[in-house]
C-alpha cells in the first residue's frame, strides 16, 4: 500500500495532506498549520522583545513575515548574523542583504564559534517535525513518494528586476510545455535558478523515497480543476488569491491560454475584476501589470473568453478568496475533495502522478476512481 506525503509552503499556513492507497481521498490525513515563515517571524520578534542579537543559519526559504521581522529587529538597535544561504532569503544579492537590509554575513565555521547567541534555523521542509506530528497520533510516515510546493522567484542575476526575472520563467515553461505540472520537477531534475526548491531538496536530502518540487500557483490550480464543478467548464479562468501573489491561468481545450501574475497587497475589488475582464478579452499586456508592481502577463490564445451567462467561467481558489465575495464577475469557489486549503496538496498529487512514474496508479486511482486514467481537466493541464 502506498503512502504519498504532500506538503503545500505558503505564507500563512503550510499544508499537509497524506494519501493512503485504499482510502477514500476524503479520509486521507491532514494538516493545516503555520508556515515556516511565521514560525521563524514569531522567533526574531521574541528576540526582539528580549532585545537579544540572533543568528540565521541553515537554507533558503520564503521571506515575506519573516524578512519583515528581521527588519524591525534591526531598526530596533539589535543585531542579525547570518550564513550566507540562509541570507538569500531576504534578497539573492548578498551585497544588498549586508549594505542596505544590515545583517552582517559570517561564514558557517564563524556561526559555529558564536556564543551567547539566539540561533534560527531557517528551512521550508522539516520532515523530522512533520513526522513527529503524525508519530503522536499513532501513524507511521514510511512514504513511497513526497511533493512540496513552495513558490519560488528564482536568483535573478544582478540588475535584473525579480518580477520579471519570475514571469519570464513563468512564460519559458508554458511555452515549452503547455501543462500545469509542467512546474513540477523530480529533484534531480530543478533548475539551479530555482534557489528555494533546491533548499527543499537539501533539507530532505535523508529521504529515502522519490521527491518533487512545484510552484504552489500553479499547484493550486491544477488541484482546482479537480473539483467537480470546475471540471465541467470547457474554458475558465482559474484565480489562485494567495496571501502575497494572485496568479490567475486561462483554461481551454488547448491547454494554458494565458497567465497573468500580481500582487495581492496591492489589489482591490474593483482592480482586480478590471484585470480578469481584461486579461479574458485577451486584452491584458504584460507591461500594464508589470508598471503596475505586478509581474506580468501572457495571453496565448487571443480569441476572447466571455464571462457573461449563468455558466461559472471565473474559478477561485486560494486563502484571500472572501476578496471575490463583492465581485460582479459570477465566480465559483473550488473546494476540491471538499477542501479548499488542500487545493494546492491535491494540485501536488496530480503533477507528482506526472512526474513519478512508480506512483502513477495509486495517486490516479484516489484522485480519478479505480480504472480512471484522467479526467477532462487532466487531460490538457
Amino acid at each position: 500500500m502506498k503512502h504519498v506525503l504532500t506538503v503545500d509552503i505558503g505564507t500563512g499556513t503550510q499544508d499537509i495532506f497524506l494519501l493512503q492507497e485504499g482510502l477514500d481521498i476524503e479520509n486521507g490525513l491532514k494538516l493545516v498549520m503555520p508556515s515556516p515563515t511565521m514560525m521563524v517571524r514569531e522567533k526574531i520578534q521574541e528576540a526582539t522583545f528580549l532585545g537579544e542579537d540572533i543568528l540565521l543559519t541553515g537554507v533558503t526559504m520564503g521571506g515575506g513575515p519573516s524578512h519583515w521581522a528581521a527588519e524591525t529587529h534591526l531598526k530596533q538597535g539589535h543585531r542579525v548574523f547570518a550564513t550566507p544561504e540562509a541570507a538569500q532569503t531576504f534578497n539573492d544579492d548578498l551585497e544588498w542583504v549586508e549594505y542596505e537590509m544590515g545583517v552582517t554575513l559570517i561564514s558557517e565555521d564563524e556561526a559555529w564559534s558564536l556564543e551567547s547567541i539566539r540561533r534560527i534555523t531557517l528551512q521550508d521542509f522539516d520532515l523530522e517535525v512533520i513526522r513527529q506530528t503524525f508519530t503522536a497520533f499513532g501513524v507511521n510516515l514510511d512514504l513511497d513518494g513526497v511533493g512540496v510546493a513552495v513558490f519560488d522567484h528564482g536568483a535573478a542575476p544582478p540588475n535584473i528586476s525579480d518580477r520579471k526575472f519570475r514571469f519570464d520563467y513563468l512564460k519559458r515553461r508554458i511555452l515549452e510545455k503547455n501543462h500545469l505540472s509542467a512546474f513540477a520537477y523530480p529533484a534531480e531534475h530543478v533548475p539551479e535558478i530555482l534557489t528555494r526548491m533546491r533548499a527543499v531538496s537539501t533539507s530532505a536530502s535523508s529521504l529515502d523515497c522519490p521527491l518533487m518540487l512545484m510552484d504552489t500557483a500553479p499547484a493550486a490550480v491544477l488541484g482546482a480543476t479537480l473539483d467537480p464543478i470546475a471540471s465541467k467548464q470547457a474554458r475558465a479562468l482559474f484565480v489562485n488569491l494567495g496571501n502575497l501573489h494572485t496568479l490567475a491561468f486561462r483554461l481551454g481545450p488547448s491547454g494554458i491560454e494565458g497567465v497573468f501574475e500580481h500582487h495581492t497587497g496591492l489589489l482591490d475589488q474593483v482592480r482586480l475584476d478590471t484585470l480578469l475582464e481584461s486579461f479574458a478579452a485577451g486584452t491584458l499586456k504584460c507591461e500594464d501589470v508589470f508598471n503596475d508592481h505586478g509581474h506580468g502577463a501572457l495571453t496565448i490564445i487571443p480569441e476572447s473568453l466571455p464571462l457573461e451567462g449563468e455558466e461559472f467561467k471565473v474559478i477561485v481558489t486560494g486563502p484571500r478568496r472572501s476578496m471575490m465575495a463583492e465581485s460582479r464577475l459570477n465566480c465559483y469557489y473550488a473546494a476540491p475533495y471538499g477542501d479548499m486549503m488542500l487545493s494546492g496538496c491535491f494540485g501536488v498529487l496530480a503533477a507528482l502522478a506526472d512526474n513519478i512514474p512508480s506512483l502513477q496508479e495509486p495517486i490516479r486511482s484516489a484522485l480519478y476512481g479505480v480504472g480512471s486514467k484522467n479526467t477532462p481537466w487532466d487531460t490538457n493541464f
